[in-house]
């Protein structure tokens, strides 16, 4: 019998809730309701009452509710309920969740849901799961499903999606993923399509070793997904090609994965490699979404929908600057890898982003930022030539080596 986590509000959505909960029940397993309302009267029951969850948020309930601030109380709420799952989880009493809301239910239930390990079944009944579900997943396995009508009552649309909902939790909580005995470890790397060749080249390097590699793709969320992997432990070693998402978050583009991209392996000590990959770009949508103040900047339209702007000199010197901070913060074992000739397709010689100077000034900032005792490799290539790829692999095999002497040399 699994133990599955009914998160909601209990006072506007407890009709609802309940069934949901005793479809669960129906299907043989335990279940855990969790009230995260505040202001009126619990329509049914919980087993976590509200009460519990605000105090697990550091809260009073009534001076909560007497406040009158929906905002707050929901961002409590939030905090509680994320505190009161991990507490199952940590217990061993919680082997999946589901949550029904509309905004703020989404928002609580969501929270918690981010905070829990990938593989916990997580469902989301919401009224906003057909929209930008993005900050609601982040880089989590929630899995989002459209309320269709309101919820507001029982009736048989809403009847049809709750039981459904129901049932796939149930499900995922009873599939069981075979462990298996060749299972290899693992190493996450970062790629574009400008740094496809490296990546690939790298990777086969990496497997030959008898590594697993997973590729996340640099577009924002792609890096905050490996952000966030590097985080659970789960990674041997990072294969970091491609750290274009900084050209975004300096420049304001649309494919930025924040200001904690080269923070995981550096916080946890994961060994790894970093090179330049793609920062000669900022990504924005279609030409006429570029913004005003960059239309007379060096702009290359990629396809239909993706238009790249080209990195100044004076960018890319602050670029050079920030990945060396980011780098500089490594409890583990690290190296940087410099391609000379370009650091994408577009910017090796002969290409539209060809720009020696703006180079330059990246690599100079690089190296006059790191720390000492970093290792710097200075390759006379692009980054695509093979001999690139297969310098940073083998140096990611050194330095996984040193920090797990079981690794093997390629």
């Amino acid at each position: 019998m699994a133990s599955i986590a009914v998160i909601g509000t209990l006072d506007t959505k407890g009709a609802e809730i309940a069934f949901v909960r005793d479809e669960i029940a129906a299907r043989g397993h335990r279940t855990i309701l969790i009230d995260a309302g505040v202001l009126g009267s619990p329509a049914v029951p919980a087993d976590i009452s509200r009460a519990e969850v605000a105090r697990a948020a550091g809260a009073d309930l009534p001076s909560l509710a007497a406040a009158n601030d929906r905002g707050s109380a929901v961002a409590t709420m939030a905090h509680g309920v994320r505190a009161v799952v991990l507490d199952l989880r940590d217990r061993g009493s919680l082997d999946g969740v589901i949550g029904i809301g509309g905004s703020a239910g989404t928002s609580i239930a969501t929270a918690a849901m981010r905070a829990l390990p990938l593989g916990i079944p997580k469902v989301m009944v919401s009224t906003l799961a057909s929209g930008d579900t993005r900050g609601f997943v982040g880089v989590s396995d929630i899995t989002m499903m459209p309320a269709v009508v309101d919820i507001s009552g029982l009736n048989r649309i809403s009847r049809g999606v709750f039981v459904r909902a129901a049932a796939a939790v149930c499900a995922m909580t009873d599939a069981r993923v075979p462990d298996a005995a060749t299972d290899k470890p693992l190493i996450a790397a970062s790629m574009f399509g400008n740094t496809t060749q490296c990546v690939e080249a790298a990777r086969a390097v990496l497997e030959r070793a008898g590594f697993e590699v997973l590729v996340f793709h640099a577009t924002g969320n792609g890096g905050q997904a490996m952000e966030h992997l590097i985080d659970s432990g789960q990674i041997t070693g990072v294969l970091d090609v491609t750290t274009t998402e900084w050209a975004d978050e300096l420049a304001g583009g649309v494919m930025s994965a924040g200001p904690d991209r080269l923070g995981a392996a550096a916080r946890t000590g994961t060994p790894a490699v970093v090179a330049p990959g793609c920062l000669d770009m900022v990504n924005f949508w279609a030409l006429e979404t570029v913004p005003e103040k960059y239309r007379d900047r060096r702009l290359y339209k990629h396809n239909a929908n993706v238009t790249l702007m080209r990195t100044t000199p004076e960018e890319s010197a602050t670029l050079g600057r920030t990945i060396a901070e980011r780098v500089n913060a490594s409890t583990g074992p690290v190296a940087v890898y410099l391609p000379l000739r370009g650091i994408s397709v577009v910017s090796a010689e002969g290409g539209p982003f060809h720009w020696p100077e703006a180079d330059a000034a990246l690599f100079g900032a690089l190296r006059s930022h790191l720390r000492s005792g970093i290792e710097v490799h200075e390759l006379d290539t692009t980054i695509n030539d093979p001999a690139f790829a297969h310098a940073m692999a083998q140096g990611l095999l050194d330095l996984v080596a040193a920090a797990r002497p079981s690794a093997r040399r390629a």
